[in-house]
């Protein structure tokens, strides 16, 4: 089978490449000229572990392809993903303008039966509104089938995520579609991977109900977090007690300054709004997304108290991507607290070692670091906000020996705060009790 994939930003290459390791026969289409010409190079636009090998292999072995030409990827191809951009409006909805050019390609240039597949994450109703567009844009009477196909890779672990998903969801109104689309997927059944077959509004709702119940459990546990520190409890240790309770589960309870990335924030809103124009507002969505601004702006009070005041104050930052194992710095927490912090007067010396150049072009004021210890020269406090491995096992003598003032703010609850104090720091995380130096340490 040939399958086309358009767009090949994180979502589209991952699954492009992850289908050509299946076996598929793969041309990736984009209209980025430069970006297919660097993907022909092994030249991958973001950091994913194992994708630039990934990448390369399948183009070595022949399966995968790349091209700026739509004819030539419709042609080619029995299925086509649509993997482009949802960004958020100004009002929080999702904007399909990008899907819908696409699903306007895919009809001019159609010869035969093709089966359409948004892999992009789209509000419900959007299958119903690419058929129309495809309809009215057709130059023949083409059959052809829509199918919801939302993807559920984690950035960090994106490969081992399709490769070994636990659940793929196919939402079709026709049965051959649905065959043809478990055909495609035929490696996972060796795995018992469940397979969730239903309509394609509640595919397209099973995306955005996902996101935002692991958004929601972010922000209680945050929530819980700032209850513990006003009380004295100890918020990792609630969490493991909750987290023991099968029902519950250990996943997304871990406190620090908020969530961000490409997906939560927005599909947050897309799904406030999709409430807001259906007349049902989304009030737990609504609260979830506050709870989240209101956290980021504690950790800007956290650090601004444990430093008293920010004003000519220098500050070390560790991680600048929202989360470990990628570069992604769309919506992070450290770069809104970064901007916060700068603009009470402090200087930020930052390191993170995938996404530094992305964010000091984001944010030009701070000053680039080649390691944690050149970022923790002279300053005030070091703040940890991304975990990277490499960050949790710091040589804690080291850094005390560079720093102006022995303050580590550990707003990802990595390290133990006696072990932080017996080497001489004040120790300042989420959800604890802060702990000053020990005497003689």
């Amino acid at each position: 089978m040939h399958i086309s994939v358009i767009g090949t930003g994180y979502v589209g290459l991952v699954t492009g490449a992850c289908f050509a390791e299946f076996g598929v026969n793969v041309t990736c289409m984009d209209n980025d000229a430069r970006r297919i010409e660097k993907l022909e190079k092994g030249d991958i636009p973001f950091y994913e572990p194992g994708i630039t090998e990934l990448v390369a292999k399948g183009v070595r072995e022949g399966r995968l392809s790349f091209t700026t030409d739509i004819a030539k990827a419709v042609e080619k191809a029995l299925v086509i993903f649509i993997a482009v951009g949802t960004p958020p409006r100004g009002d929080g909805s999702a904007d399909l303008s990008y899907v819908e050019e696409v699903g306007k390609g895919i009809a001019r240039n159609m010869t035969g039966y093709k089966v359409i597949v948004t892999k992009s994450t789209v509000p419900v109703g959007t299958g119903e509104k690419l058929r129309e567009v495809i309809k009215s844009t057709q130059t023949g009477a083409y059959h052809f089938d829509i199918v919801s196909n939302p993807e559920f890779l984690r950035e960090g672990s994106a490969i081992e995520d399709f490769m070994r998903p636990n659940r793929v969801v196919i939402g079709a109104e026709s049965e051959h579609a649905v065959a043809i689309m478990k055909d495609l997927y035929r490696p996972l059944y060796l795995l018992e991977t469940p397979f969730v077959v239903t309509d394609i509004p509640t595919a397209e709702l099973i995306k955005y109900a996902s996101n935002a119940f692991l958004a929601t459990k972010i922000s209680f546990i945050n929530e819980i977090a700032n209850l513990c520190e006003q009380v004295g409890a100890n918020v990792k240790l609630v969490a493991k007690g909750m987290g023991l309770d099968n029902r519950i589960g250990s996943k997304f309870l871990h406190a620090g300054p908020g969530f961000g990335g490409s997906c939560f924030p927005k599909d947050l809103a897309a799904l406030i709004q999709t409430g807001e124009r259906h007349g049902y507002p989304m009030q737990i969505a609504s609260v979830v997304s506050r709870v989240n601004d209101a956290q980021r702006k504690r950790m800007t009070a956290k650090i601004r108290e444990a430093v008293g005041g920010l004003k000519g104050k220098t500050l070390g930052i560790l991680g600048l991507s929202f989360k470990p194992n990628t570069n992604d710095i769309r919506e992070s927490p450290a770069l809104a607290v970064g901007q916060e912090l700068m603009a009470e007067g402090a200087t930020i010396r930052a390191y993170d070692p995938e996404a530094l150049d992305d964010a000091c072009r984001i944010l030009p004021g701070l000053q680039p670091c080649r390691d944690a210890y050149h970022a923790a020269e002279g300053a005030d406090a070091l703040v940890i906000m991304t975990e990277w491995n490499l960050f949790r096992i710091l040589d804690l003598d080291q850094l005390k020996a560079v720093m102006r003032r022995p303050v580590l703010l550990d707003l990802r609850n990595i390290y133990d705060p006696m072990r932080v104090a017996a080497a001489g720091f004040t120790h300042v995380s989420v959800g604890r009790r802060a702990q000053d130096p020990k005497p003689g340490s």
